[in-house]
């Protein structure tokens, strides 16, 4: 709760309508900070549909917020199409710095910080083998999202791909109660989340071939 700045704070209490991924989970933060504004959902299975009722109503001099449930907007989250309509009318965008799972898991993995990729969720089926097979002679440090029903799998894959000895960190529930980081080899990492339940939001950050 407490990582939200004064500024968005501000913001959202001073907007006529709030734009949110899930408005059940948003409203918790909402009522935390005594913000009483509309809610209305704005994610990845309506967005297509909104983006331009939105737009028209922001031309009509309406103010808005788009938040999202944990991170920030347009990183792997719903929001680049709704800024790129926006965009293309004319309509002012401003981004407010927020929290953001990548930028913390890459400083505290050990790993080099100065030159990086961020690839988010690797695809499901299509294109999977082809991306790690190029991730695989990535030199720059290499920043993924994963699930918590998929990190074994990926950790697996990874093995294959780079090599078990290839360095990693998994950072899990960065900024909450229960946040875990887990430093090894690509190998030491997956047997030891292999053995327990795995929980919460996940970043895997795995060195490049340059370090």
């Amino acid at each position: 709760m407490s990582d939200i700045t004064f500024r968005a704070v501000d913001v959202l209490k001073q907007v006529d309508l709030i734009l949110a991924e899930d408005t059940r989970t948003s409203s918790v933060l909402l009522r935390h900070y005594g913000i009483q504004k509309p809610v209305t959902p704005y994610h990845q299975h309506n967005e297509h549909k909104v983006a331009s009722h939105l737009v028209q109503q922001l031309l009509q001099g309406m103010q808005m917020a788009l938040i999202t449930d944990a991170g920030t907007p347009g990183i792997s989250d719903p929001a680049w199409l709704l800024i790129r309509t926006c965009i293309d009318h004319g309509v002012e965008v401003q981004s407010l710095p927020g929290a953001t799972a990548f930028v913390p898991a890459l400083v505290n993995s050990g790993l080099p910080t100065n030159r990086f990729c961020f690839e988010g969720f690797l695809p499901l089926k299509k294109g999977r083998h082809t991306l790690l097979t190029k991730l695989a002679v990535e030199e720059r440090t290499i920043i993924l999202y994963e699930s918590p029903m998929r990190l074994v799998k990926t950790l697996a894959q990874c093995i294959e791909y780079f090599g078990e000895e290839r360095r990693c960190c998994v950072s899990r529930e960065l900024t909450k109660k229960f946040e875990e980081n887990k430093r090894g080899t690509l190998r030491e990492v997956h047997d030891y989340f292999a053995g327990k339940p795995v929980k919460g939001e996940l970043v895997i950050v795995i060195e490049g071939t340059g370090d």
